[in-house]
């Protein structure tokens, strides 16, 4: 069985692929469902720092 390889954490990909399933799940708000996710996964303050990279990264395309 191959399995398929993540992207790299912190990059936001990850992210936007739970917010992509919960909103084809029906969820009203899939970023607050994605958001939730990582922090169950990862905790607050490490949810926190990629969110502050995020960002940051965000920001630097403008």
């Amino acid at each position: 069985m191959a399995t398929r390889k993540k992207p790299k954490l912190g990059s936001g990909k990850r992210f936007k692929q739970v917010a992509a399933s919960a909103r084809k799940s029906g969820a009203r708000d899939p970023n607050a469902v994605a958001a939730m996710a990582g922090r169950k996964k990862y905790g607050a303050k490490r949810m926190a720092k990629m969110a502050a990279a995020g960002r940051r990264r965000a920001a630097k395309k403008r």
